[in-house]
């Protein structure tokens, strides 16, 4: 912005008058320094507001950009979150992320990364279990050692191999979906992995399975280790009959104990359809694990939350 005129400059430029001719050159005999001042003044806050005017715009400009780049990196982390399978419910996705390329994907077998993969491109890929809950499934199942085990709730089978991996070559996997065709999906994987002959998949409700195989009294706490990854409205009916085929010293997992963190959510929170009506389900069964005498519990916030139930009697 240039030098304020003086009043000398200001008086002799040419100036129009109403009807838009320029005043004569007798002009300046009628401008007194009062009405120079007032017209400095005018002009010179008009340059202030101009200059304030530059400056806001400058300010939102930059406000614009960095709400653009703060939305494409929660975008892009959202995209590997999504390829993931991501039900973390860290507060912080960078450190999600540090668990995962630190101790996840650099221990991760191969076949378990190619399913993890071919998972992420199904349009239902929430429903898989996370890298990180597959190795600590993988690890829990070793420190027990886990031979005869149950999975009710399979989709493509991502848990369903990281048990696969951690059991003995002789060992068992009962295993129950209502959906085939998903398993079917991963069972090449599966099958290349060299573990598909331990695994007794069978397609259709899981309860009907279970009264058989209670109504059987040799089959009463044969199971090292039962799974539950499914319908979260079956739970308590689930337990009902696992309690008696799982061993007294095995465990019971039950997948989204936590639901979304759901559980802690207020009456009126704005929830998912189908995250409200499972809710319900999932903090009656939180209840009734908590009191149940039966069995010892731990609550981890892995994946979407898991509660490992150890039978005592």
């Amino acid at each position: 912005m240039g030098p304020s005129p003086t009043f000398d400059q200001f008086v002799t430029s040419p100036t129009p008058d109403r009807g838009g001719k320029r005043s004569n050159p007798d002009f300046r005999l009628h401008i007194t320094p009062l009405h120079f001042f007032f017209q400095l003044r005018k002009l010179k806050l008009a340059q202030v507001h101009k200059r304030r005017k530059a400056k806001r715009k400058k300010l939102f400009i930059s406000r614009v950009l960095a709400m653009a780049t703060n939305t494409q990196e929660q975008q892009s982390q959202a995209g590997r979150h999504q390829e993931v399978g991501h039900k973390s419910l860290l507060q912080s996705d960078a450190l999600y992320q540090y668990i995962l390329e630190t101790s996840v994907y650099p221990r991760e077998p191969e076949p378990m990364k190619e399913l993890r993969e071919l998972t992420a491109k199904h349009p239902w890929n929430l429903m898989t279990t996370s890298a990180d809950e597959g190795q600590f499934l993988n690890m829990l199942l070793k420190l027990i050692n886990a031979k005869n085990t149950m999975e009710i709730g399979v989709y493509t089978g991502y848990s369903l191999l990281a048990t696969a991996l951690a059991i003995p070559d002789d060992g068992k996997i009962l295993a129950m979906d209502v959906n085939r065709e998903n398993y079917e999906l991963g069972l090449p994987v599966i099958q290349k992995a060299g573990v598909a002959h331990k695994i007794d998949f069978k397609e259709g409700p899981a309860l009907p399975v279970l009264d058989q195989l209670v109504e059987d009294e040799k089959n009463h706490g044969s199971f090292d280790f039962i799974f539950v990854d499914a319908d979260k409205d079956n739970y308590l009916n689930y337990h009902k009959r696992l309690i008696d085929l799982v061993k007294v010293g095995g465990l019971i997992g039950y997948d989204n104990t936590l639901w979304n963190g759901s559980v802690v959510a207020p009456p009126d929170a704005p929830l998912r359809k189908y995250v409200r009506y499972y809710r319900d389900f999932v903090m009656e069964l939180n209840k009734a694990l908590a009191v149940d005498p039966r069995i010892e519990i731990c609550m981890l916030p892995v994946g979407d939350g898991i509660t490992l139930c150890r039978r005592v009697k």
